[in-house]
């Protein structure tokens, strides 16, 4: 959680991911208005009046027209859905104007500054939760719907988006989300060469790094524990790395595949002949490789996939082999198997 937390806000500490996240996911009309070459880092800790710290946001304001308008990025992990976000949003904003308060930017003829209250989330079910702090509040008598409290926030829910809507754009955040989803090592390769690519110039080592770090400690950790991730800096370095990754795991693959099926075909070959037994241990080296190649690429496997794996024969894993090259899923490499 720690280093989730962590690693987000190192990364919307940088700028250009801000500027990404509001062209490329709130499309209305103001966004256009903004003059993004002011947009600036402001102080994200508070304390409230009862002494309790907040120190997890990161607070941006930008111009538009001839005012500042605040984005308030709220950047806890909210791995679940909480019903009552739209109380702890309306706190948060209340502690901003009392902080500019506090600290003189705003005097009693200055009006108030417009904020963008965004909530990042990357749970498994979609975010459900009021939305509005108004809709947290039952029917009241005529009259006193004057006093309720209305404060609406942006939630961007990442599992919301379809990998075929993200991966047309040309944004950082979009492959952020992209990469949250991702499942195999070939997905993550594609995504990396997009950021190499738009992360090239030297003003961005430092959220390349962002992004290495990201991947190193959460995103790879998460999906394959078993990988022992040398120190990288690099997002090149990390594209390099996971392709000698793949490479390792086809290789001790074709070995641990040759040794088993020797071993098996020996065992056989006591009892119907060692030739036989040969051929049989080569099947069963050929079908563990195949096995890794189809995990490299969809991810691990379901039961009924591993069964349709045991009962294939040399001329079988040729045709298999040769439909994995094109295929989109793993349905369309077992087409037509009994």
């Amino acid at each position: 959680m720690y280093e989730h937390d962590y690693s987000y806000k190192l990364l919307f500490s940088h700028a250009v991911m801000v500027e990404d996240l509001l062209r490329g996911f709130i499309p209305e009309v103001w966004v256009r208005e903004l003059d993004f070459t002011t947009l600036e880092k402001v102080s994200g800790s508070f304390i409230s009046d009862d002494l309790r710290e907040r120190e997890d946001d990161l607070i941006w304001r930008v111009r538009w027209q001839n005012e500042w308008l605040y984005v308030y990025i709220l950047l806890e992990f909210q791995s679940t859905v909480d019903a009552f976000m739209a109380v702890r949003i309306m706190t948060y904003l209340g502690l901003l104007y009392q902080d500019l308060i506090k600290h003189q930017q705003l005097t009693a003829r200055d009006s108030l500054p417009p904020v963008l209250p965004v909530v990042l989330y990357n749970g498994r079910t979609r975010w459900h939760a009021a939305r509005n702090i108004r809709d947290l509040i039952p029917v009241v008598p005529n009259g006193l719907e004057k006093y309720c409290p209305k404060l609406e926030y942006l939630v961007l829910d990442e599992g919301a988006f379809s990998d075929s809507e993200l991966a047309p754009l040309r944004n950082l955040v979009a492959a952020l989300f992209r990469l949250e989803q991702s499942r195999t090592v070939t997905d993550i390769q594609q995504i990396l060469i997009h950021l190499i690519e738009w992360l090239q110039i030297p003003e961005q080592a430092g959220l390349r790094r962002a992004f290495t770090v990201w991947l190193r400690r959460v995103i790879l950790p998460k999906r394959w524990p078993q990988i022992t991730l040398p120190e990288i800096h690099e997002l090149q370095e990390m594209h390099t790395m996971l392709a000698e990754t793949v490479q390792q795991w086809y290789a001790e693959a074709e070995e641990q595949g040759m040794q088993h099926g020797l071993q098996r075909g020996i065992q056989q070959g006591l009892q119907q002949g060692l030739q036989q037994g040969l051929q049989q241990g080569q099947l069963e080296g050929e079908r563990l490789l195949f096995k890794f190649q189809l995990q490299a690429k969809f991810g691990p496997l379901s039961p009924k996939i591993e069964e349709q794996l045991d009962i294939l024969n040399t001329e079988m894993l040729f045709h298999c082999a040769k439909r994995l090259l094109t295929a989109t899923t793993i349905e369309e490499v077992f087409i037509d198997l009994p």
